[in-house]
Formats: C-alpha cells, structure tokens, sequence
C-alpha cells in the first residue's frame, strides 16, 4: 500500500481493478480546506488518459513493475514473437500492447514492463527513435530545401512517413516511434 506522499511520475496503481500509470500530478494545498493531489493517469489496457483526485493521505494499490529486455524475432498468428535477451525463453505479446508498432523491424530490442506478482505483461516501448531505410517515395530534387514541405515516404517496416522534399529512396532516415515523425536523414 502507497499513499498519495508516495506519488511519483510512471508509478503504477490499481484502481478499481485496472492498472494506470501516473503520468503527471500535482500536491495542492489550497488556504482553507485539506489538501489533495491531482493527477493524470494512463491506463495500460486502452492507454486513455483519466483525470483523477485523490485527497492528501489516501491508500492505494502500488503494482510492483519489472522492466525486461526483450527482441523482436518475428510476426505470426499469435502475435509479434519477442525473447527476453537474458534468459533467452519467447513469448508472444500482442500488437495493441506494443507502443510505436508499426516501426518495430526484426532484431530491435524493446523494454518490456511485466507486472511483478503474475507475470502479465502490461506493455512493450519501443525505443524513442528508430533508423529506418525507405523503401518507395517520389524522387527529391536536388537542393529543394527552403520549404518546410513533406511528402509521404514508405519506410522498410511498411509504415508510412512525411519526409521533406530532398529525400529519395534507399536513404536511411531517424524517425520519433512516439509521433511516426522524420526526426533527420542518416548518414553512414
């Protein structure tokens, strides 16, 4: 048990028989009246984000988290086939579990949170930026960077990314998994 003195960011709480994340909070102690903290939570089945206001003192449920490493070895049926780097066991996680799915590509290790006590795994990040080689988009043309304009660029994992103007085909590009924005072109 945790009261709202324990309160820090990604801490993990049940309420109400769901699991959240605290995303943000905020102890407010107004001149007359008790105190309260406000918070937001992220609940990690739909990932919706709650405002919520606990009083000062209140008890809740703190989950025990682990934060394993895990590879992405391949897609099928049940899901995308991850083995944990340590002891080498797989397991499948499902797609909605996976945050920035769509850049995930054979080999990239993800940080996978598992609750502690049952060994559910609760969801998988992949890493904030990711270096991708697009496979199709309309040729550039040389020099065309005074504008601030994007076009749409198929990268290696099928996703699609707006990429600026001068970027052809077969380069490798930096791209933000939380957004599925360009980030910068990457040189080799």
């Amino acid at each position: 048990m945790a009261t709202t003195a324990d309160f820090r960011n990604g801490m993990c709480i049940d309420l109400d028989g769901q699991y959240y994340f605290i995303v943000e909070f905020l102890h407010v102690k107004p001149g007359k009246g008790a105190a309260f903290v406000r918070t937001k939570l992220k609940n990690v089945a739909t990932g919706r984000i709650l405002d919520k206001t606990f009083n000062s003192g209140v008890k809740v449920d703190e989950v025990r988290i682990e934060r394993r490493s895990f590879q992405y070895l391949y897609r099928d049926d049940m899901g995308y086939n991850f083995m944990n780097t340590e002891t080498f066991e797989q397991l499948p996680i499902p797609g909605e579990q996976i945050e920035g799915v769509q850049f995930l590509k054979e080999g990239d290790v993800v940080e996978v949170q598992i609750h502690a006590e049952s060994g559910t795994i609760l969801t998988a990040e992949m890493p904030t930026h990711v270096v991708l080689e697009i496979t199709y988009t309309e040729p550039g043309i040389k020099g065309d960077t005074a504008t601030n304009t994007l076009k749409p660029a198929t990268v290696e994992t099928g996703a699609e990314v707006r990429v600026p103007l001068f970027i052809n085909t077969g380069e490798k590009i930096k791209v933000d998994t939380r957004d599925g924005s360009y980030v910068e072109r990457v040189r080799e």
